[in-house]
């Protein structure tokens, strides 16, 4: 990591550096929190957590070859060098923040209600054709897990794709702080975090935070299809770049009055969109993309009409950082799918569509549409969405009602919540044949002893369900 010596970290965090000044001014080549992965010459930063405490590890850590340590208390004969900090983490988010400006990379920062991983893919797969890119990997996208990413980029890469999730306000400014990207990419305003945010107006609040720290002369690359984003037509006295479906913009058909509350016109004009949408099965979505001038026929290899929206935003990012069409298009067609999110895996004759990562009513709804175009007989279990405050059994409900216009054969709910969902599909689609259980053992059983050659089974939830081991119990 260049440039990144104790001497330095200590002046970057606020901290104190105690030590030989042999070591002062050494190189460190890699920041972990896990004393698991420390290697020879690591900075080990200790975190606090709820079962153990970091600083219980600082001396395996000097065993394991740690060149210096973070720590909070002072240390009494240490085997090594470390920096004397009033807090860990604190001096981490501050580590992360020096180490990006000095950087010379094109950082690309996702947010949004929905799709943040997806997108965060597709652009990395699009950008992966002409640079060498560095993108978050799991869901180390929080307070903890961003300035770890931060710390994995190297001299050797030309792109960061990072992702930034939130759940209160204050959390985005503080991420952006850090990430401080070229580029700033919204996906939706949606409902997911409404027990901290309170409504859609404050999600929008809360993830146009990440304004406040584009560099300048960045750009903001939205959503133009969504009622929020496509307010935002002026960012940091840029001009926003707007995606969508279709050339013309989308209106709200209930609202007579186009205007917002603070005077700007509910649609944005799209520089990016897409036309000839068609899902084909549970493989793959066709699209053409007009990209101003040019357009291209593109085949995404994921199902549902959303992942055109990501792939318009990783065209959207194409363009922006010098991409030809041909490589735009490459990107898009080559991208992956990951595990817990609409990933098909197949076995015995049975297609199981696993996105029990996470869940809200957006994502929700566009998995129940991408089961609905599934051949053979169609099964949904679900599960509880969290976070969604007040109004949490009414979202249920709601897509319980979405759910009863699509005619899948057979739903399965646990959870105190999904009763709603169930609830709502009983009374309103007599094609689907509604099952709810008070416990989770009870659901895995009965889907394992109904499931049959051919059909194509939807596991949805929000993680805390624990829905991967319905999963588990159906790939055995």
């Amino acid at each position: 990591m260049k440039n990144m010596t104790p001497e330095l970290i200590a002046a970057a965090c606020g901290g104190t550096y105690v030590g030989s000044d042999d070591v002062k001014q050494r190189e460190i080549k890699g920041v972990v929190i896990d004393s698991r992965l420390v290697e020879e010459d690591f900075l080990f930063i200790p975190i606090k957590g709820a079962r153990a405490d970091g600083h219980d590890f600082i001396p395996a850590v000097f065993a394991q070859g740690a060149l210096a340590v973070l720590s909070e208390r002072r240390l009494e004969d240490p085997a090594g060098a470390y920096i004397l900090v009033e807090d860990t983490l604190t001096a981490m988010k501050r580590l992360a923040e020096y180490y990006r400006k000095t950087l010379d990379i094109s950082v690309v920062g996702i947010t949004g209600s929905v799709g943040k991983t997806s997108t965060k893919e597709m652009i990395a797969s699009v950008l992966a054709q002409k640079y060498n890119v560095l993108k978050t990997e799991g869901n180390l996208n929080n307070e903890i897990g961003l300035p770890l990413t931060i710390f994995k980029i190297r001299g050797y890469h030309e792109a960061a794709v990072l992702e930034m999730g939130i759940s209160e306000f204050g959390e985005m400014e503080r991420l952006s702080r850090m990430a401080r990207p070229d580029i700033c990419v919204i996906t939706n305003i949606g409902l997911c975090h409404l027990e901290n945010l309170g409504t859609r107006d404050g999600i929008l609040k809360a993830k146009t935070e990440c304004f406040a720290h584009l560099k300048p002369g960045g750009t903001a690359v939205l959503n133009g299809d969504d009622d929020k984003l496509c307010t935002q037509k002026t960012v940091n006295g840029r001009p926003a770049v707007f995606y969508g479906i279709g050339r013309e913009a989308k209106r709200d058909p209930a609202a007579e009055n186009p205007a917002a509350e603070n005077g700007a016109l509910a649609f944005a004009e799209k520089e990016v969109y897409a036309t000839e949408v068609a899902t084909e099965g549970l493989t793959k979505t066709s699209c053409v993309i007009h990209l101003g001038e040019e357009r291209f026929a593109a085949e995404i290899p994921i199902a549902g009409e959303h992942n055109v929206y990501n792939a318009l935003a990783a065209a959207c990012v194409g363009k922006q950082l010098g991409l030809t069409a041909e490589e735009i298009k490459r990107g898009i067609e080559s991208v992956q799918t990951i595990g817990g999110r609409s990933n098909l895996i197949r076995k015995d004759g049975i297609t199981i569509i696993d996105d029990c990562y996470n869940a809200n009513p957006v994502s929700m709804q566009a998995s129940i549409d991408v089961l609905a175009n599934a051949p053979g007989r169609k099964i949904a279990v679900l599960g509880d969405m969290g976070e969604l405050g007040e109004d949490e059994r009414a979202l249920h409900a709601m897509v319980g009602s979405h759910f009863a216009g699509k005619r899948i054969d057979l739903l399965l709910c646990t959870g105190t919540l999904s009763a709603e969902i169930a609830e709502a599909v009983r009374k309103e689609s007599p094609y689907t044949a509604v099952f709810y259980f008070s416990d989770k053992a009870e659901l895995i059983e009965k889907i394992k002893h109904w499931k049959r050659e051919g059909d194509t089974i939807l596991v949805k939830a929000s993680h805390f369900m624990g829905y991967a081991e319905v999963v588990r119990a159906l790939t055995e």
